[in-house]
C-alpha cells in the first residue's frame, strides 16, 4: 500500500468577531467543493468546534455499485462492489494511506472529512435498500475527501486554527487563507424562487398514508414510525439567502 505523507503547517488566530458562515462565504468562490460543518453548541467546552474545509486533494466515493478512489498523485482506482464488506475495508485502507504530523490538538485536523448517507447502512447490515433513479436524489452514498486546508473554530475559547496539508513540499499558502478570513467583503448573490411549490403527495394522499401508519401502530408492527411529506421548489441564486428571501 502506497503511503502519502502530508506535510502540515498551522496558524492560530482570534475568532471573537468571526462566524463559520462568514468564513465559508469568503472561501467558497475561491476554492471549489468547499464544505462547512457548523457546531450547534457554542456554550460547551466539549465538541464546540466548527470546520470549514477546502481544496480536496484526494477522494473516496461510493455510488452506482462501485467505489472510485482518487489519490494526491492523480492515481485513480475504480472497483465494482462484489462484496458489501469490501466498502468499509477499502475506506479504512484509504484513510490509512495518509500520514500526517502528530499533534496534541483535541479536535480533528488531519484533513479527512466526509459523510455516509442513510442508504450506506447496506454496507454494515444485511439490509436491502430501495434505489431511487431520480437524478435529484442521486448523490454518493459515501463520500470522504482529504482537504488541503482545514479551518477549525473553537467557539468556547474564540480561537481559530488554519491547517495546511501539502502532499508535496513547497511554499506555504497559509497567509492567503488568513487574508481571505480577514477580508471584510465577500460576494453576495440574490435569491429568486422559481415555479410553484410541489409535493410528492396531495393532502388526501398524505392523510391516507398517516392512516396506514396508525393501523400499523395499533397492530404493534412497529415501535417507531416517522412519516413525512416532501415539498420542493426550484430557485436560482444563493442558497444562504433562501430564508431571508422567504421572510421578505
Amino acid at each position: 500500500m502506497t503511503t502519502y505523507k502530508l506535510n502540515t503547517r498551522y496558524k492560530k488566530m482570534l475568532a471573537d468577531t468571526i462566524t463559520p458562515v462568514s468564513i465559508y462565504l469568503k472561501i467558497r468562490d475561491r476554492f471549489a467543493k468547499s464544505i462547512l460543518l457548523e457546531s450547534s453548541d457554542y456554550h460547551s467546552n466539549d465538541n464546540s468546534y466548527s470546520y470549514i474545509c477546502c481544496n480536496p486533494v484526494a477522494r473516496f466515493e461510493v455510488g452506482d455499485g462501485q467505489i472510485e478512489i482518487e489519490y494526491p498523485d492523480r492515481k485513480v482506482e475504480t472497483h465494482q462492489i462484489k462484496d458489501r464488506s469490501e466498502v468499509i475495508s477499502r475506506l479504512q485502507k484509504f484513510s490509512a494511506s495518509f500520514e500526517t504530523d502528530k499533534n496534541d490538538f483535541a479536535f480533528s485536523n488531519n484533513g479527512l472529512f466526509g459523510y455516509m448517507t442513510y442508504d450506506s447502512v447496506r454496507y454494515f447490515e444485511d439490509i436491502e435498500i430501495k434505489n431511487y433513479d431520480s437524478e435529484e436524489r442521486k448523490i454518493p452514498e459515501i463520500l470522504y475527501q482529504v482537504y488541503q486546508y482545514i479551518i477549525v473554530i473553537n467557539h468556547f475559547k474564540n480561537e481559530l486554527y488554519i491547517f495546511e496539508h501539502n502532499y508535496e513540499k513547497g511554499d506555504s499558502n497559509l497567509d492567503q487563507i488568513e487574508s481571505l478570513i480577514n477580508n471584510k467583503n465577500f460576494a453576495s448573490y440574490k435569491f429568486f424562487p422559481g415555479a410553484d411549490e410541489t409535493s410528492n403527495f396531495d393532502d388526501k394522499g398524505f392523510l391516507n398514508i398517516l392512516g396506514q401508519g396508525i393501523v400499523h401502530c395499533h397492530r404493534g408492527d412497529v415501535f417507531q414510525i416517522v412519516l413525512s411529506r416532501k415539498f420542493s421548489q426550484a430557485f436560482t441564486g444563493d442558497e444562504f439567502n433562501v430564508y431571508r428571501a422567504l421572510r421578505s
